[in-house]
């Protein structure tokens, strides 16, 4: 399966501590990776069909000065699919003058919905199939933007649909919320004052996160599987859809 991981929060914060504990999982998951993240309306996208233990763009991920409110990151483990460059999550639409970006853990079998208008597919995954029909469906539902709560309403009903197929964990924003849909294994942490220090599970690494914050900062990271050993992780139920925003869980 695919590693997941995404940040919501309410200040531009930095990724660099997650990221690397999670990009130590590319040993296992060696078919790619991607990282996308919002800067304002605006998104900057870096994806390599390579393996991000030795990818020069993960390279350069780690060293590259990342602040935002929204990211979502992904390490790749085909089960349908090439390996190649298109076939690499996070993927990206625009709907409503807004970007999306999404990125799928699992296996959707026999999953082939009927497409039209906007959305296709430019790869051969089921996961970029699932979110194009995702886009077509929320589109379809709605005529304009509409609030968080009517959205992870539409989710809440679509999702099930296509996980019917198979696994269907998934991370979902549009660059004001977060939705992270669990069938078989999600974890998230919430960040918040008083801060402390975390261990990476993946690598020997500590960082004291009281020294890099504000009593009013709130972080979430939502994750495949926990990357720190002392922190309290929350597992997600299957069939669960949680909601984030501005670093805190709504609902």
């Amino acid at each position: 399966m695919c590693q997941l991981l995404g940040l919501n929060a309410n200040t531009p914060t930095d990724l660099v501590f997650s990221f690397t504990g999670f990009a130590h999982r590319a040993v296992e998951h060696r078919d790619g990776f991607g990282i996308a993240f919002f800067e304002g309306a605006g998104l900057r996208l870096f994806v390599d069909h390579q393996s991000a233990a030795e990818s020069p763009v993960a390279a350069m991920i780690r060293h590259y000065p990342i602040r935002s409110r929204h990211i979502v990151t992904h390490i790749r483990k085909a089960t349908q699919g090439r390996v190649a460059l298109e076939n690499t999550h996070p993927f990206v639409r625009e709907l409503w003058g807004r970007y999306w970006v999404f990125a799928h853990n699992g296996n959707l079998v026999d999953y082939h919905p009927k497409l039209h208008a906007s959305f296709h597919p430019v790869g051969d995954t089921d996961s970029e199939r699932a979110f194009c029909w995702l886009m077509q469906e929320l589109a379809k539902n709605h005529a304009r933007m509409p609030s968080i709560p009517d959205l992870t309403q539409t989710l809440a009903e679509l999702a099930p649909q296509i996980a019917r197929h198979g696994t269907f964990n998934f991370l979902l924003s549009q660059g004001e919320a977060l939705w992270a849909h669990c069938t078989t294994q999600l974890h998230y942490v919430l960040r918040r004052h008083p801060f402390a220090d975390a261990q990476l599970q993946d690598a020997d690494l500590t960082v004291d996160f009281a020294e890099h914050t504000t009593p009013q900062d709130r972080v979430a990271v939502i994750v495949t599987e926990p990357l720190t050993t002392n922190e309290t992780w929350v597992a997600l139920a299957p069939g669960e859809l949680a909601v984030f925003v501005d670093g805190d869980r709504l609902g």
